[in-house]
């Protein structure tokens, strides 16, 4: 099954934010996710890291003010010199905690600002936030957003979002695929998933309505999860829910899904998958002997 990356903003939140990277790693994790980590010192966060032999595979680009809700300014023309410097101060970030995945939160749609300039400032905004991800070997990710989570939100269909990255034109830009906004915008997660695979570069579950757990609710996944496996997904999937309880005692879930495996401390934020050895029978990758 596909390898789990605990999300630490929204997980083990009973703890100080430093002590849950040994917690993830006492429940199984070999990743995990942080949604805004600016606020401790990167020198802190990369010694978690490699105390408990994690990797961090994904952070977000600085979005704004978040005290005043806001949820990215990519597209926004009278801030693209915030942006931008956001964008400096994340892949500094992430060079010193070996990130790779740099999520750009696009945001509301501007009030003021015609359709035209909105696009050409988010294709621009991206090509600059791609070139220089390229000096660490980091890919952005961009990610649609429902507009119930957030209403003016420019971004809000997977169909959208690809077609944002075939005008941005980099090969170091995917989209990061979050099963519960695509859900609520009325997109069927594995259909989507499997009509583009090849543009995901990330995936985040929760369950639905809730964001909580991933069991029961709306989406079936011990389906999705089993069809992520079935058509070869090697990219790690993010936790990014809410407990309805303490952290550990929700983990049922992932124990009928996490191939448990030697756990490979410098894997520079490769998920296990990718390092397996498997070849590919009608399109399905089978997993060999290690697995067994």
């Amino acid at each position: 099954m596909p390898d789990f990356a605990a999300n630490l903003s929204t997980m083990f939140t009973e703890l100080p934010f430093l002590e849950r990277f040994g917690a993830a790693a006492r429940c199984g994790f070999d990743a995990v996710e942080v949604a805004f980590p600016y606020g401790v010192p990167k020198e802190q966060v990369a010694a978690r890291l490699r105390e408990h032999g994690l990797a961090l595979v994904a952070i977000n680009l600085p979005v704004g003010t978040e005290k005043e809700g806001e949820r990215g300014i990519a597209c926004d023309p009278e801030r693209t010199a915030e942006f931008r410097d956001g964008v400096r101060r994340a892949t500094d970030y992430a060079a010193a905690v070996n990130c790779r995945l740099l999520n750009c939160l696009v945001g509301a749609r501007p009030s003021g600002a015609t359709d035209a300039m909105i696009q050409a400032t988010l294709v621009d905004n991206l090509r600059f936030a791609a070139q220089q991800a390229l000096a660490n070997s980091a890919t952005i990710l961009v990610e649609a957003v429902d507009t119930a989570s957030l209403p003016g939100s420019h971004l809000r269909a997977t169909a959208q979002a690809v077609a944002l990255l075939d005008a941005v034109g980099a090969r170091n830009v995917s989209l990061l695929f979050d099963v519960c906004h695509m859900h609520a915008m009325g997109e069927t997660a594995a259909a989507m998933i499997a009509r583009h695979r090849a543009r995901i570069g990330h995936i985040q579950i929760a369950g639905y309505p809730d964001r909580c757990e991933p069991v029961g609710g709306e989406i079936d996944y011990d389906e999705l999860l089993g069809f992520l496996d079935g058509i070869g997904y090697r990219g790690w999937v993010g936790c990014e829910y809410r407990p309805l309880a303490d952290t550990e005692t929700g983990l049922g879930w992932m124990m009928r899904h996490k191939v448990l495996t030697p756990r490979m401390p410098h894997r520079w934020g490769i998920p296990l998958h990718a390092l397996r050895q498997s070849d590919s029978v009608g399109g399905v990758a089978r997993r060999g002997l290690s697995d067994s």
